[in-house]
């Protein structure tokens, strides 16, 4: 399995605007994050979970051609906005797009994007909605997703198990009965926002505390504000079996 990070950061992008701290101002790559996503390729199948606004820009630097799946963690704008750029994907494959969310995610992808669904006219995104929850197992393309309820502050949300790798984004916290569907992972992302704690991010301290809890041998951490630092200066605070996740970073798991 293939694991490309398309996006490591959060919504408010980095650099910030106008920000003059040290990481905004870094000349190092890693430091320069686009909005949070990843892409997973398991033999000649394609998923990518989350498409925020930076969607096409993360498609055209990753030279993705095929998408067999999208898989929505939850429905806030920067996991979801770039919905409008599947179109390039059901033009070049004649498909509807398979979009995987849980209902309450799909009636909040309608509103905020009425006209995908009011009007069928040519040129419109084509989308062909998939039910899950945390209770069900499902299957994309013949990969087996195992869902994984978490919370982000009190949002209930979803992050995604497939074999030995587990991706846990907008993480706070998580129920321990749903603890146990992460037993045998080997390699976890989780997102870390910042040292400072916050009402609905995990911090760098936290995050590390639920890495150690689980017992995972290689963690990475993603969701990550300019607000963490520069990366090199991070990592420098991290054990061994952690690692602060860029973009374009690629993984073999």
């Amino acid at each position: 399995m293939k694991v490309t990070f398309l996006g490591t950061g959060t919504s408010q992008g980095i650099p910030v605007i106008g920000c003059d701290c040290e990481t905004c101002l870094s000349n190092d790559q890693r430091d320069n994050r686009l909005r949070v996503s990843i892409q997973i390729e398991v033999n000649n199948s394609v998923l990518v979970i989350d498409v925020g606004p930076d969607f096409r820009q993360q498609m055209l630097r990753a030279g993705t051609n095929k998408i067999d799946g999208i898989l929505i963690t939850h429905q806030h704008s920067d996991h979801v906005s770039g919905i409008d750029d599947i179109r390039p994907f059901n033009f070049m494959h004649g498909i509807d797009m398979p979009i995987y969310a849980t209902h309450f995610v799909q009636q909040k992808l309608i509103q905020k994007h009425p006209y995908i669904f009011e009007a069928k006219y040519p040129g419109v995104p084509r989308i062909n909605f998939h039910t899950i929850s945390k209770s069900r197992e499902f299957t994309v393309a013949n990969i087996p997703v195992i869902p994984i309820e978490i919370y982000h502050g009190e949002l209930p949300i979803l992050g995604f198990r497939i074999g030995r790798f587990a991706y846990l984004t907008d993480f706070k916290t998580i129920e321990e009965d749903e603890v146990f569907k992460l037993k045998g992972v080997e390699v976890l992302v989780v997102s870390a926002l910042q040292h400072k704690k916050h009402h609905s991010h995990s911090s760098l301290d936290e995050s590390i505390a639920f890495v150690n809890k689980i017992q995972v041998p290689s963690a990475y951490f993603t969701h990550i504000s300019h607000k963490m630092g520069p990366h090199i200066k991070t990592e420098g605070l991290l054990p061994d079996h952690i690692q602060l996740a860029y973009d374009g970073l690629v993984l073999e798991v």
